[in-house]
This record gives C-alpha cells, structure tokens and sequence, in this order.
C-alpha cells in the first residue's frame, strides 16, 4: 500500500463486514485510492490560470454561450456522485477565453467536493473576475445520487441552479435569451 488512503479503505471493508483479502477485493483499496485522486484532482488546479493563458481581445458583444458541458462531482455531504451538464454564457467587455477553457474549468471546480450551488457560483465568478464580462450567467442542471439511493430515494429528480450576474441579471431580454438559448433542442444545432 503506497497511497495512505489505501488502509482507509481496508478499514472501511472490514467495518462494514467485508473481508478485504477475499479475490473481488484484494485491489480495491489500490483501486479505491486511485480513483479518488482522479476525482478530485481539482483541488491542485488554479481557476485563473486555466484561463489567463487564453484571453484575446476581441471586438465582439454579443453573447458566448457553451451549453450542454457535462460534469460529474462528489456530493460533498455522502461523497456519492452528481452528474449533470453545465451551461456558461457570458457577454464579452473587449476580450473572451478561448471556447474549450470553460469546459476545462468547470472540470476543474466539479473535481472537488461539492454542493451544487457553490459549483454554480465558482464558475461564474471566476468568469466574472478574469475576463470582467459586461454580464454571466451559469445554468447547472443534475441528478444526485444522495437523493436517489439515499433518503428521499427518488430516482427522477434533478436539481436546476443558476448565477446571472451584471446584465444577465439586470437586463430581462438577455436574461431571456440566455434561458431562450438552454431550451432550444440541441438537435438543432447539428
């Protein structure tokens, strides 16, 4: 066992009535450990950097918008999965980020333990502090594995969190055109 969490993983088989060096489980810890390293690999990343080193200026003002980014995350109350999709529009103030580093940050910040609501609001902050759009808004909508194994036990339910800054939040017809934009089949833009 090279991992310190290895021998935590051994004790928690043992506690919950496992033996751990039966065949099925003789490399779980190995595994186990491994496999959290990879899910929160966040925590050894900086938000700004993913996106400082891909800023151009550009005469644009129009909405950006990069919809249906899918994530997953660890509740941080269970450590048990939420996935979903996230979807990030901004309105640029003479610069924007090149298009794959909102995807590549809202790995970074779903690679940590979280709540939905502060996954929601790290992204459009960070957005709002690098880039100082005229507006931002973020749209994450997923399903827990907390509520759907676990207490309420409900397997259809999904959670819907947003963050509209500036005129996203200000301005009804951006706002409405952002949402606008997140109902529209994604067929159609194949």
């Amino acid at each position: 066992m090279n991992d310190p969490i290895e021998p935590l993983i051994t004790t928690l088989l043992q506690e919950i009535g496992e033996d751990p060096g039966r065949e099925g489980l003789e490399r779980t810890p190995t595994r186990v450990a491994a496999a959290m390293r990879r899910f929160t690999e966040g925590y050894d990343k900086n938000p700004v950097e993913i996106l400082n080193d891909a800023l151009f200026k550009v005469d644009y003002d129009e909405m950006v918008l990069v919809r249906d980014i899918d994530f997953f995350s660890l509740c941080e109350h269970h450590m048990v999965p939420f996935f979903g999709r996230v979807h990030v529009g901004y309105i640029p103030n003479g610069k924007v980020v090149g298009l794959s580093k909102i995807p590549r940050l809202v790995e970074m910040f779903s690679r940590r333990l979280q709540v939905q609501e502060r996954l929601t609001t790290q992204i459009a902050e960070t957005i709002e502090k690098v880039l100082n759009p005229r507006g931002v808004g973020v749209v994450i909508e997923s399903k827990h594995l907390c509520m759907m194994m676990r207490g309420v036990e409900k397997q259809n339910s999904y959670a819907i969190t947003s963050s509209l800054r500036g005129e996203f939040e200000k301005d009804s017809k951006t706002r409405q055109e952002f949402m606008g934009f997140l109902r529209q089949s994604r067929e159609s833009f194949v």
